[in-house]
């Protein structure tokens, strides 16, 4: 288990979960001075949008122990379904208004901070999973697959926001994906549907690559510094004979 879950993801729970701790802090407080529970959905669809981090963290372990490929693909239908709750959270500022209890400008500063935590933690379990895509098919089906999931994100929250639908009614409701298909039959007469999905896939893929790039950036520099530390003379025990 040791090498399947490193230093790395411990440092990334540590931050997750301050960061749930901040927005859900924030929402508590707001709740205590203002006697109003209006933002309080907050923390379901934060909870919501931790299910594919924890969803794709059983995708790696199950790569890892080559676990059946039924239950395998069974954990990544699950992940991509619930994938689009991470980025979802980024239209409740939708719900920013100028008559509320608290003041504006708190209230903003709530939105932001969960928005920003769930696309965090939607960019986390998108790595993971394209990392396992790239260790079975290569670095280019990696990179395809990460964008084709990040365009599928743009549309299900047309899904969301629009004709309110949710992750699990696909579970509880099947005929609806009978209803999605003979949509995409007729995509020109779903105008506004291609645009919410062409602008909010270019957002969230935007945002993945330049995320992807400091994160690539950072560990080359980081292995930088240290074979410069490692490799300093000064740093060397050994003495020359005089």
């Amino acid at each position: 288990m040791r090498e399947i879950l490193k230093y790395a993801d411990v440092r990334r729970f540590i931050v997750v979960s301050l960061l749930l701790f901040w927005c859900v802090s924030m929402i508590a407080v707001r709740v205590d001075r203002t006697g109003s529970g209006y933002y309080v959905f907050l923390i379901a669809n934060l909870f919501l949008a931790c299910v594919p981090l924890g969803l794709s963290t059983m995708m790696r372990v199950a790569s890892h122990w080559r676990v059946h490929w039924i239950i395998q693909l069974l954990i990544f239908s699950l992940w991509l379904l619930f994938l689009p709750n991470a980025p979802y959270i980024l239209t409740d500022i939708l719900h920013l208004t100028r008559t509320s209890d608290a003041p504006a400008w708190y209230d903003l500063a709530l939105l932001l901070s969960c928005a920003g935590t769930g696309l965090l933690v939607g960019y986390l379990s998108l790595i993971d999973v394209q990392g396992i895509v790239a260790r079975g098919f290569g670095a280019a089906c990696g990179w395809m697959f990460a964008l084709v999931s990040l365009v599928l994100s743009g549309f299900a929250i047309y899904l969301g926001r629009f004709l309110r639908w949710n992750s699990w009614d696909v579970l509880v409701h099947p005929t609806l994906l009978f209803q999605l298909m003979r949509g995409t039959l007729h995509p020109w007469s779903h105008a506004e549907s291609l645009v919410v999905t062409f602008i909010f896939g270019v957002i969230l893929t935007l945002g993945y690559i330049t995320f992807r790039t400091l994160i690539t950036g950072s560990h080359r520099t980081t292995s930088v510094v240290d074979e410069t530390i490692s490799f300093h003379p000064s740093s060397d025990t050994r003495r020359l004979p005089s």
